[in-house]
Formats: C-alpha cells, sequence, structure tokens
C-alpha cells in the first residue's frame, strides 16, 4: 500500500446543517418542519456535532490524518439582515482552533446548500441582492477567522442548481410520457400492458429511465426529486406564509441560467471581499462533477453535459486558488442522453454506480482547463458495508495518486463524510460516515474505513 507525502492534506468532510443540529434560522430547517415537506424526517439534534466537535476532532487527529473541511453556517453567524452573532462566529474561531491544536488543516466552506431564511424571503439565488449580501457575509468571516486559515470555498457545489434543474426536465418529459402512454392504453381498451412498452418508443423509455433519474441516481445530493415535484401546488400556500413566496429559491432549486450566473457573480464578490480583509487566504469554489463518459451515438450530448456541467464555469474560475473537485460515480451518455445503470452493476445506498474509479477520471479530464490546485474536497460512497467503503477508499485514492505520479497538482483528498449523518431530503437513512452515531445517545462509534483513511498518509 503506497502512502500519501507528508504534506498532502488527507482528511474528512462535513457540513454545518447535516451534523451540528438545531440550525434553526435556516430555509432548511423551515421546510424539514412544513407539513407540505420533500424531506423524510427533520435534522433535529442532528449528530451534535455542534457540541461534540472536539471528540470528532480528536477521532480524526487519531489516525493520522491532518485535514478538516467543514462548513460554517451562515444562518447562524448572520440569523437576521445586516446582524452578525458574536457568539456564533467565536464558535467556529473554537473549531479552528480545535483543529490546529490537534495537527489538522481547517478548509472552510461559507455555503454548504443552507442558507438564511431572510434571504430566501428576498428572493433567494435568483435574486440579484444576494450577491452583496453573501459577500458581506464573507468579508464578516474573513475579518473574523481569516487570520487562522489557509483556504476558504467560498460555495459548495456552485453547479447544483443546474443539475437539479435538469433532472427536472427529465422527470417532466417522464410524466409526460406516462400520461400519453396511460392514454393511449385507455383508448386501446386497457390491452396494452405497461411493462412491454419498455421497447416501444419514448414513452416506454421514459417508463423504463425513471428509476434511474428520478431516483436521483444522477445528481450527487440526496433529494426527492419527485415528492419535490408532485408537491409544488400543495405547498405554494404554505410557502407564502413560511418565506413570504409561493416558490422559494433555494440554493438547490432547479436554477435558471441567470441564477446560475448570480451564483458565480457571488463567489467572485465573495472572492474579492476575502482577498481585500485576509490576502493570503486561497480562495476556491467546488463543484458536483461525474465521470461524464460516452456512449456510441452520444458525442454531442456528452460534450454538452461536461459544458454545462463544467466547462461554462472557466470564465468564473480560471484565476481561483484552487478548485475543489467533488465525484461520486459515473455518468454514460448514449444518443437519447443518460444512460440507466449499467445491469448488474453494484449500487450504493444512493443508487450512484460503486465506480471510484471515476475521481482519477474526472481529476484528469478537469486539470486539462483548469491549471491550479486541486483538492478533492468530496467523494465518498453510502453503504452499510463498511469493507465496500475501506474498498472504495483504496481505490479511489490509488487513482489520485496515479495523478499526482503524472504531476497534477492534487493537493488534498477529503472523504465525505467523516459521519453518518443527516443527508437532506433523504434523512438519516444513508450511512456515508467512518464514524456510526448512535443518535440515541450521540456515541460515536469508529469504522474501520477511518483508521484505513488514516493509515494512507
Amino acid at each position: 500500500m503506497d502512502k500519501l507525502s507528508k504534506d498532502f492534506l488527507l482528511g474528512a468532510a462535513t457540513a454545518a446543517h447535516q451534523v451540528e443540529g438545531n440550525n434553526t434560522n435556516s430555509d432548511c430547517w423551515a421546510m424539514e418542519h412544513m407539513k407540505n415537506t420533500s424531506y423524510a424526517e427533520p435534522s433535529l439534534d442532528a449528530v451534535d456535532h455542534y457540541n461534540r466537535y472536539e471528540e470528532d476532532i480528536r477521532l480524526m487527529a487519531g489516525t493520522g490524518l491532518n485535514a478538516y473541511r467543514f462548513s460554517v453556517e451562515w444562518a447562524r453567524i448572520e440569523p437576521s439582515e445586516g446582524v452578525f452573532d458574536e457568539k456564533e462566529i467565536q464558535h467556529y474561531r473554537n473549531v479552528i482552533d480545535c483543529c490546529l491544536a490537534n495537527g489538522l488543516e481547517p478548509i472552510v466552506t461559507l455555503h454548504h446548500f443552507s442558507s438564511p431564511k431572510w434571504i430566501i424571503s428576498k428572493g433567494g439565488w435568483e435574486a440579484e441582492s444576494v450577491v452583496e449580501d453573501f459577500a458581506r457575509y464573507a468579508r464578516y468571516v474573513g475579518e473574523q477567522l481569516g487570520d487562522k486559515l489557509h483556504y476558504v470555498c467560498t460555495i459548495n457545489e456552485a453547479n447544483m442548481g443546474i443539475q437539479v434543474a435538469a433532472i427536472a426536465k427529465r422527470y417532466m418529459i417522464q410524466m409526460m410520457a406516462r400520461a400519453a402512454q396511460a392514454a393511449g392504453n385507455a383508448g386501446n381498451g386497457g390491452n396494452a400492458q405497461a411493462g412491454d412498452s419498455a421497447s416501444n418508443g419514448a414513452g416506454g423509455k421514459a417508463n423504463a429511465q425513471a428509476g434511474a433519474d428520478t431516483g436521483d441516481g444522477k445528481v450527487q445530493m440526496g433529494i426527492n426529486l419527485e415528492k419535490m415535484m408532485a408537491g409544488r401546488a400543495a405547498a405554494a400556500a404554505e410557502n407564502k406564509e413560511v418565506f413570504g413566496v409561493e416558490q422559494p429559491q433555494n440554493f438547490t432549486s432547479p436554477r435558471t441560467e441567470a441564477g446560475d450566473l448570480l451564483i458565480m457573480k457571488a463567489h467572485l464578490a465573495a472572492k474579492a471581499a476575502l482577498k481585500e480583509v485576509c490576502p493570503g487566504v486561497k480562495v476556491g469554489l467546488t463543484l458536483s462533477l461525474h465521470d461524464v463518459q460516452t456512449a456510441e451515438g452520444g458525442e454531442d450530448n456528452a460534450r454538452k453535459e461536461w459544458e454545462e456541467e463544467f466547462t461554462h464555469y472557466l470564465p468564473y474560475i480560471l484565476e481561483d486558488d484552487f478548485l475543489g473537485v467533488q465525484n461520486y460515480t459515473r455518468t454514460e451518455i448514449g444518443p437519447d442522453g443518460a444512460l440507466p445503470t449499467p445491469e448488474g452493476a453494484e449500487l450504493t445506498q444512493m443508487d450512484y454506480e460503486f465506480y471510484p474509479e471515476a475521481l482519477e477520471h474526472v481529476i484528469r479530464r478537469v486539470a486539462k482547463e483548469f491549471h491550479g490546485d486541486l483538492i478533492v474536497t468530496e467523494n465518498g460512497v453510502a453503504t452499510s458495508d463498511d469493507s465496500r467503503r475501506v474498498e472504495f477508499i483504496r481505490r479511489a485514492l490509488n487513482g489520485v495518486q496515479n495523478c499526482i505520479a503524472d504531476g497534477l497538482p492534487v493537493k488534498g483528498y477529503m472523504y465525505w463524510s467523516l459521519l453518518d449523518n443527516f443527508e437532506w431530503q433523504k434523512g438519516y437513512s444513508m450511512t456515508f460516515g467512518l464514524i456510526a452515531v448512535d443518535r440515541s445517545t450521540q456515541t460515536r462509534y469508529p469504522k474501520e474505513s477511518l483508521t484505513y483513511l488514516g493509515s494512507r498518509r
């Protein structure tokens, strides 16, 4: 087993809302507690990382890990517009100090999906005002914490909304095809069998692929797309009551092209603010990137897929100090778009294909066009079998080492995630963690995969 160099950043990642608990001023907390919610369950205390971060950091350090990527929560730090909570910024200063005392490099993310509720009431991530609001927040964090940091990610998976929009579009096409098929069956006396239509044109193809697409295996976060789409009408009145708008534009809502550009503007504004108050900090963002593979006849579609997922962001990130690469699986593209997962492939709890080789492929492709440093800010697997997690990490890190051996500037690898945690709309059913948690007592149970990851240094 080859070891990574001592200066390589090897660690794990979390997001504040998924692990801290009681993030009561955020949009996610509000949505979790709505009657018409697409969340399987509320986050509540989560895994109480807010109070138990010292224990969790010591567990990482004890295995030999030397980095921790985590997010600071905007909704805690600025619970109402223009009002900053000194107690909360001190909390994150304490987390950073704990990392440094235990030999871990803190890699801080300013925004990881959850936003202050007041941001959504102003129009959310489709409102021009979000650019100035995010920059003000970034400046404050930089002023308060920048002297202790070397790396800051402004926005986690800046392309997530575009990915959700693409899947929502496919979902609507599938639903229309199903409706047309049902109408056709009724017109034919009900003799046609739904299952028989799988090889009979677009309607059958949409039906066959519905599980792959609306099962959320094509988007790298925990969403319940079908429930999201089906409940929109019923939720409108409640949204108006909770947020003051009928269609909240959360960070992970289906994104328009204009909203996509606003996110890039917010990144650039935040980076400028950070560079002004703490010029020594390296600043970048992270992107959710699939290993886009081309099946016969899918060349044009695959090129468009990669352009949408990565290439069109290049003008806004080429001057960044680093790029956070986040990858979990591959996507095969054919003449009609994304193909179903190959027959017989091993699937994870998230319905992703178990394919750790995807990471090396993505790093190599990204490095052809982005020439700054690369940090793998997320890569992992949701599984109840920790031996498969160890195997996933082994193969993924072997791919990272292949890239380093070929001279690619890969500076770190953060496994997702440190703890079994709240996987957004899917609740606590997905187990990505290196550490299991009994949420009835909040007792930590480190897995063999944590020891294995630390042993690679």
